[in-house]
């Protein structure tokens, strides 16, 4: 598990560096009440201090990460693990590591061809056993910040369907002699989130291959694990939908309340000011970000930004009390929070620009739904960039708006 006394020290650190923002912020803003304008050490002392604040954020994520993985059992680790090996598996987890060394026609035994022929996909690639696909998914969703948030689904199909209830059934009071007209129907309407594939190439020498040492399966798991995280976070955020998932910021948006806004469009609140947020009461759009959504979702909803509107957000002061509305995570495992709510820093969101949807709030679980399909295939290919191998990989997921 993680070191008590360097989660400590870490924990320390942001306070203290914390403490020294504020410090700065409230010197520049003194300075700007005199002069009207903020010295330039101060503004350099400021940045320092917030590029210090990151660094220490980020590792105490970091250190949060690990010892969440480190917990885990060995084989439950994800539900994607599944349970111990049969001896079938045992033997296609044999064959897997040869096949990645030499290949399959490199002098591997008939037994472990025929193990390996079990997982052979139509295109010749090869199912990766059991528990290296668990090692790879648990590691895509240790690092990709939205499936930490959104709900998230396994299917053994090409796509998920669900009914959507998106209107309410009528209702009213009635005396007790008086007649009872039908009333309305709630409407339903249907929802289908395709899974889609996703591929990486990641390449090594043969000689590095034939190195006894080398964990050939480790190495391609945390390969692909990294290459897949990015690329489907980016998909969940911005994808058009288009042969990948469609990320909730590619949806048409209206400034309008539920009820005057049609389904599939979400809701967007201005900030009173192009490309950045208003000069007087910047917090105040803040509030009505967060009086917008129905109150049924708030005990689960957080911020979804990037760094940059966090450190421009970080200036932010409630207007009686004169506090900061931003507030690091000085707890283990508990995230920063702004006016209460948990902060999710995902860098694919938008930097603030006219009309950017830069930073969202909303019951993620709820509104977003993410698909995988169960299985991670392989195909070793020694003959195209020579001396390299390749390891064509493919995973199938999707992701979209279920409620708006």
């Amino acid at each position: 598990m993680t070191d008590i006394i360097e989660m400590t020290e870490t924990i320390h650190k942001i306070g203290a560096t914390w403490t020294a923002a504020q410090e700065a912020l409230q010197t520049q803003a003194k300075e700007v009440k005199r002069m009207g304008a903020g010295a330039a050490d101060t503004a350099e002392k400021l940045a320092r201090i917030e590029a210090e604040l990151d660094r220490w954020v980020d590792h105490k994520e970091r250190l949060e990460r690990l010892e969440t993985a480190m917990r885990r059992p060995a084989q439950s680790a994800s539900a994607f693990a599944g349970p111990a090996l049969t001896p079938e598996q045992t033997a296609h987890k044999a064959a897997f590591a040869g096949f990645l060394r030499r290949g399959v026609d490199a002098g591997l035994p008939e037994l472990e061809k025929k193990a390996l022929n079990v997982g052979n996909d139509p295109d010749g690639g090869y199912l990766v056993p059991a528990d290296s696909n668990g090692r790879i998914v648990r590691r895509i969703f240790d690092s990709a910040t939205i499936r930490r948030i959104a709900s998230v689904v396994e299917i053994s199909t090409d796509a998920v369907e669900g009914l959507r209830d998106s209107d309410d059934m009528g209702a009213g009071w009635v005396a007790e002699a008086e007649d009872r007209p039908e009333t309305s129907s709630a409407q339903f309407g249907k929802y289908r989130i395709p899974a889609f594939e996703m591929y990486a190439e990641p390449r090594a020498t043969q000689q590095m291959l034939d190195d006894a040492t080398l964990d050939v399966e480790a190495w391609l798991a945390g390969k692909l694990a990294d290459r897949f995280s990015r690329l489907e976070n980016a998909a969940f955020l911005v994808g058009d939908g288009s042969a990948q998932p469609r990320g909730f910021l590619s949806y048409p948006t209206a400034a309008a309340p539920d009820a005057a806004r049609p389904w599939g469009t979400l809701e967007h609140v201005g900030t009173g000011a192009s490309g950045d947020f208003a000069g007087a009461n910047p917090a105040d759009v803040l509030l009505d970000l967060i009086a917008a959504l129905k109150p049924g979702y708030l005990a689960n909803a957080g911020w979804v930004t990037r760094r940059s509107v966090i450190a421009r957000i970080r200036k932010f002061k409630e207007s009686t009390t004169n506090a900061y509305l931003w507030q690091p995570g000085l707890q283990q495992g508990q995230p920063a929070t702004l006016l209460g709510f948990p902060v999710t820093l995902a860098e694919d969101m938008p930097a603030l620009s006219a009309g950017s949807l830069s930073l969202a709030f909303g019951d993620f679980r709820e509104g977003y739904q993410i698909v995988d399909r169960v299985g991670v295939r392989t195909l070793r290919d020694p003959f195209t960039a020579k001396p390299f191998v390749k390891f064509y990989t493919t995973k199938r997921v999707g992701g979209a708006v279920v409620n708006f």
